[in-house]
């Protein structure tokens, strides 16, 4: 079958811009308000503990359960994409996350919370998490994936933090069911553009990925997705790679979404600062988060992702350890500036990470980074308990700022010890003279690494 002019290969915009773009800024869209959902717990702490009485332990544990199934999710997500197509999981996920919200605004008890938004949006915003981020950039760029990668994971705080004012308004000023009313609808906005925009595969409307010298046939449906991630976790975690991406990835989630998003706005009432001043201070580090993960993509396409990493860490171990001084019922000039710092590194963590992944996995990079991006959230709901039960029986947040802080400092040398992976040739003569496999060269495990996708290893 030849194809027509307008359906090549080679095939662009009339307007001179890739198709690529658009799947990007669609994708975006979506994460924007997938990300939205993540900024309610903070919120939703003191109305819920008001009105049913219920402890911050027990509504902690809700947000840690949405917690560990938004990562753990992920891998499966980007293998059911590889299974029946990124259109339909995200629709699909769209529709349980407003499904969730509803059905809280008709909840009585506390393990409802934990069925709705723990279970239901725990699922649907683990399908739009950064594994679906790394899954359009992997099939639909070639050039730029550190860029993309940058733009798509702040995305996600993005979403989190333009919304958390209005939301804030909008529980201060009409309680905190029609916050979550305006979120589904929201998502149900979306979910149609998402159908008519949002393609699998450049193959899709005939053109080369982004970047791509050669036209690349979309490849067939993979069967056994559930299969596959779990094959691909069993042969990742074989590596040592893995596991110290996958420590220093859970102490970036419990420094960030485990005690930011969850803590700072009722730590910061404890000091005497009210919730919208606090949550307007999150907003700024949206702001400052986008500039700041665009430049670490940008940075990751030129510099070493493991030396990124480590100095990221360690800034914000530092800011978190000095946090508890600058708590005020003002905001002061420190406050200002632990802002700013907090917004440039919060997700500039996230290009390194996905670059590392598919400098060691390959083909199985999205669905890899989905396992270490579940480590992330793992290490985020333990502090999210934690940090919920601390408060509890002490009365101050001071001690887990301070915890934190020096687990920073842990995460910045595990990233240092990740070993960079030697180049083709190099291994292949390498394993020549000792006998031993060039992909246990790389990740220094004996056997193989996922590399192909769902063949033999």
């Amino acid at each position: 079958m030849t194809l027509s002019s307008e359906h090549s290969p080679t095939a662009r915009d009339p307007r001179g811009i890739h198709r690529a773009w658009w799947v990007a800024a669609v994708a975006g869209l979506t994460i924007v308000v997938a990300g939205a959902f993540s900024t309610m717990p903070g919120l939703l702490l003191d109305p819920l503990h008001d009105e049913f009485h219920w402890s911050r332990g027990s509504i902690g544990f809700a947000s840690s359960v949405n917690m560990v199934l938004y990562g753990v999710t992920a891998p499966f997500a980007a293998a059911l994409m590889d299974r029946f197509g990124i259109r339909r999981v995200v629709a699909c996920a769209l529709l349980v996350i407003s499904a969730g919200a509803l059905l809280t605004t008709v909840m009585n008890a506390a393990w409802q919370l934990t069925l709705f938004w723990g279970l239901l949006v725990g699922l649907g915003t683990g399908s739009m998490a950064m594994a679906f981020a790394a899954t359009v950039t992997n099939r639909w760029f070639v050039r730029r994936r550190g860029l993309v990668t940058g733009v798509l994971a702040s995305a996600s705080v993005l979403g989190q933090m333009v919304f958390l004012p209005l939301l804030a308004w909008v529980v201060d000023t009409y309680a905190w069911r029609p916050a979550n009313v305006s979120l589904a609808l929201g998502a149900l906005v979306v979910s149609p553009l998402v159908w008519l925009l949002l393609r699998d595969h450049p193959a899709d409307v005939s053109l080369k990925a982004y970047g791509a010298e050669e036209f690349t046939p979309k490849p067939p449906p993979v069967p056994g997705a559930a299969r596959r991630a779990l094959c691909v976790l069993r042969d990742s975690a074989g590596t040592v790679p893995f596991w110290l991406m996958a420590g220093a990835f859970a102490i970036c989630g419990a420094s960030t979404n485990g005690i930011m998003w969850t803590h700072f706005t009722p730590a910061a009432h404890d000091h005497g600062m009210p919730t919208t001043v606090a949550a307007s201070l999150l907003a700024v580090i949206g702001v400052f988060n986008v500039g700041g993960t665009v430049a670490s993509g940008w940075l990751t396409d030129r510099y070493d992702a493991r030396r990124l990493l480590a100095a990221y860490f360690a800034l914000r171990g530092l800011l978190l350890l000095f946090l508890p001084v600058m708590m005020a019922p003002t905001v002061q000039a420190s406050m200002v500036g632990f802002v700013v710092l907090f917004g440039l590194l919060d997700l500039a963590t996230v290009p390194p990470i996905v670059a590392l992944c598919r400098e060691f996995y390959d083909e199985d990079s999205a669905i890899v980074f989905g396992w270490v991006n579940a480590a992330h959230q793992v290490g985020a709901a333990l502090v999210a308990f934690a940090a919920g039960v601390t408060r509890d029986l002490v009365g101050t947040y001071d001690m887990v700022w301070v915890a934190i802080g020096v687990l920073c400092a842990v995460a910045a040398l595990l990233s240092l010890v990740i070993r960079k992976a030697p180049v083709a040739d190099e291994v292949e003569g390498e394993s020549e003279a000792s006998g031993s496999s060039p992909l246990s060269s790389a990740t220094g495990r004996t056997g193989t690494v996922p590399g192909t996708r769902g063949g033999a290893r």
